[in-house]
């Protein structure tokens, strides 16, 4: 499994147990989160390779997942188990999504300090090596424009900026991956043809 960003080694140690069984199943672990409060919330953000994931999708990966956190048992407290889509202003968490989402406004942030800052807002301009390359408008001296390069390893969070441009291409691409209509209609006919529905 490919790494992904996460700063507390419990959910670097989820990530592991979970990611097999995610990627078994057809889809991508997106994120993995130990969430604090009264009863904890293991988060888990998942998707399919080309996007587009589903109440059914999700549903089907928290039985599974369940399944095999029960086997390994790695929270000694109680949590709440939560599998969600990563959602339209989603985190970047693979080095594969910089170049992804290469063209679309982010949010990173470092661990440590790079040049005094370690808050970055910018337009990604893809990977080179093991770099995110972020395009920063007002920076340097002369409040130029400017593309740097962070190593994937400094990062501790990254997501993308909600924007007109990123709304438009998630209805886009949301267009093309919906279903036939008249497919939707046939299957329908058929299932309330074979399978009718008891009346109370």
């Amino acid at each position: 499994m490919s790494d992904l960003i996460a700063s507390a080694s419990i959910d670097r140690r989820l990530a592991e147990i979970v990611g097999p069984v995610i990627e078994d199943l057809g889809y991508e672990l997106v994120r993995v989160r130990l969430m604090g409060g009264q009863t904890k919330t293991l988060q888990i953000m998942a998707d399919k390779p080309n996007g587009g994931i589903e109440v059914d999708d999700c549903a089907a990966i928290s039985t599974a997942v369940s399944a095999v956190l029960d086997v390994e048992d790695p929270l000694e407290e109680a949590y709440t188990l939560e599998v969600s889509s990563p959602g339209i202003d989603r985190p970047l968490t693979r080095l594969k999504d910089f170049e992804l989402w290469h063209g679309y406004e982010a949010k990173i942030e470092t661990r440590d300090m790079i040049d005094g800052r370690r808050r970055f807002k910018g337009q990604l301009a893809g990977v080179e090596d093991d770099e995110v390359l972020i395009t920063l408008a007002n920076a340097g001296p002369e409040r130029e424009t400017m593309t740097i390069g962070l190593k994937f390893d400094w990062l501790s969070d990254a997501k993308l900026v909600l924007t007109d441009e990123l709304i438009a291409e998630m209805l886009r691409a949301r267009k093309a991956a919906a279903p036939d209509e008249s497919q939707f209609d046939e299957i329908v006919t058929d299932t309330a043809e074979t399978a009718p529905q008891e009346e109370d």
